[in-house]
């Protein structure tokens, strides 16, 4: 006995220094993934298969296998045996596929370029990167399976931590494999395609970032890109009947929501919004399209960030800006130039949309034609998707369900909904653009409750940074000059607020005062609306408490993309003190 005592030890020292050494691997793996050096992450890939290998032979040892059938102690041996194998299943099946993949693909080919896109690379990788994706899904999904609660915490503590790094691995490989299915279609491989381009104006805040004023149609030919038509919302007109919208959205948001291309994205629902937009497009043009993107002008900057400055060469442009406007955007002016500069230039709506879907337009000529870094292109893109300053919609149904499992879909149900989400949308009651100059901070706050249920309060701070005197010193476009009712230089904003699924909103304050909420349900979300109007320096706090919470994972917000970086408006999560009253 003592003999297999020691046996069993060294067997384990064994299966735990291994696996360690294959774990320390990963960071230098997604580095040189990052870096793109396929030869470095093939050489380190071999080293992380043969530390698996190791690892899942000595869980194969007779003496470990015989102890997997002790009573009590055998389901530790057991668990480990299995981590051993899922991380040997997981070097060989779908690290070092994808590996290869990656090697063989050529990255630098599939970003946009004066040739078009070469996808039949990833077309003909398709099948290993989806193989990879199952055979991880499978190991984590066996791992899952284990009942920990009889294990030893030795024993637990690194199943849980190998779980966790395995499902971030099966995520993003199952992100990689449906983009390998839906990408080269989408891009034109078959048939060409069209999408309709919104670039929506954080000047004038809508749910989703803002109102798509300005209008393009990007057509993809065989991953060659190029803008076609361009357009503005105010050219559509008015819609009489509305675009049919569903009953619940049109309650929140009214029939503006199907009647104005402005106002498509009142709802925070992108899927609502592109599929309404696309009806609204086809109906006045008679083009048909087969999608939707939308970016807004901070999405644009990251998109520059990548290419470097671009010269404005249209002549229509130069004219427009007339010597007022930069002839070059960069990352650094062109949030403020389409935001700020532009309105003090033009006073006629439709001459503010012609600038932005001309700057547009230079920007995406410009990446067409493969100009800038792409591995930077690829990162500020990713990061445009996360704070969902860029949004996708498909018209086919079948592209439309894989996208929507990721927030580039921009729905607020489904998949790419993490259970506990809460959403704080922003829109614009002014009729005007002085979103441009409102700062804003959103805080969840976790409440303590003795019902078993959850408790959250969302707070949401919102500032007027415009001077005292803006009402004569900006421009009355910009401040709206009273049209709506709203005071010169004053701001007034519906502020929605959605809580997760099955919860209740219970209060709403505005700075510490109850105040009365509109409330609404949409696809089973609790939702609630509360108007706030801010003075030119003027502060107000408005705070909604969500009850009655089933969801036991940790709350996360989601906010209208503005002006300001996300990462300066949404706060970190605040945690109430549960002590007892004294």
């Amino acid at each position: 006995m003592a003999v297999a005592t020691i046996w069993l030890g060294n067997k384990a020292k064994i299966i735990s220094d291994e696996l360690n050494a294959a774990s320390s691997l990963i960071p230098a793996l997604k580095e040189e993934i990052s870096q793109g050096q396929p030869a470095k992450a093939a050489a380190t890939v071999e080293q992380l298969r043969g530390h698996s290998a190791l690892a899942h032979q000595a869980a194969n040892d007779p003496v470990w296998t015989l102890a997997t059938s002790l009573p009590v102690l055998g389901s530790n041996f057991s668990a480990v045996a299995e981590v051993a194998r899922s991380a040997d299943d997981v070097a060989n099946l779908g690290i070092a596929p994808l590996v290869q993949v990656y090697s063989a693909v050529g990255w630098e080919s599939l970003l946009p370029n004066s040739t078009g896109t070469d996808l039949a690379p990833l077309e003909a990788a398709s099948p290993k990167i989806v193989a990879a994706a199952d055979t991880v899904r499978l190991t984590a999904d066996r791992l899952n399976r284990i009942d920990t609660s009889a294990l030893m915490p030795q024993v637990a503590h690194p199943l849980n931590n190998a779980r966790d790094r395995l499902q971030e691995v099966a995520e993003a490989l199952d992100a990689a494999a449906d983009a390998s299915k839906i990408m080269p279609e989408m891009l034109g491989t078959k048939t060409p395609r069209s999408y309709l381009l919104m670039i929506q104006n954080n000047a004038e805040a809508r749910a989703t970032g803002g109102i798509p004023g300005a209008l393009a149609v990007i057509r993809s030919d065989k991953g060659r890109i190029s803008l076609t038509a361009q357009g503005s919302a105010h050219d559509l007109g008015i819609f009489n009947p509305p675009i049919s919208v569903d009953t619940e959205q049109q309650g929140i948001y009214s029939t503006r929501l199907g009647r104005f291309m402005q106002d498509v994205t009142l709802t925070p629902d992108f899927p609502t919004a592109a599929a309404t937009a696309s009806k609204m497009w086809e109906q006045r043009t008679g083009q048909k399209l087969d999608g939707a993107i939308s970016m807004d002008p901070v999405a644009l900057s990251y998109i520059l960030e990548a290419t470097g400055p671009v010269n404005l060469e249209d002549p229509q442009l130069r004219a427009l800006g007339a010597d007022k406007l930069p002839s070059q955007v960069s990352s650094n002016n062109v949030v403020k130039t389409l935001l700020s500069d532009a309105y003090a230039q033009f006073n006629n709506p439709k001459l503010q949309d012609v600038y932005f879907a001309g700057v547009a337009k230079e920007v995406f000529a410009a990446l067409s034609s493969g100009k800038g870094d792409a591995k930077a292109l690829l990162t500020e893109v990713e990061k445009g998707v996360e704070e969902h300053r860029i949004l996708l919609w498909s018209a086919d149904s079948t592209e439309q369900s894989v996208i929507g499992r990721y927030p580039v879909s921009g729905a607020i149900t489904g998949p790419s909904v993490p259970a506990a989400q809460f959403g704080v949308y922003f829109n614009d009651a002014t009729g005007a653009k002085m979103d441009y100059h409102v700062k804003r901070t959103v805080q969840l706050v976790q409440e303590c409750t003795d019902n078993g249920y959850g408790q959250v309060k969302v707070r949401i701070t919102s500032t007027n940074t415009a001077a005292t005197d803006a009402a004569t010193s900006l421009p009355a476009y910009v401040t709206g000059d009273g049209t709506f009712g709203v005071p010169p230089g004053t701001v007034q904003t519906n502020i929605t607020a959605y809580g997760p699924v099955q919860a209740n909103i219970e209060t709403s304050k505005l700075d510490g005062q109850q105040t009365p909420f509109a409330p609404y349900m949409h696809s089973n979300r609790p939702v609630g609306v509360v108007a706030v109007r801010l003075a030119p320096g003027e502060r107000k706090t408005v705070e909604f408490t969500f009850g009655k919470i089933v969801q036991q994972t940790k709350p996360t917000v989601i906010v209208t993309p503005t002006v300001q970086p996300v990462k300066d408006v949404v706060l970190p999560t605040e945690n109430a003190s549960c002590g007892q009253e004294q």
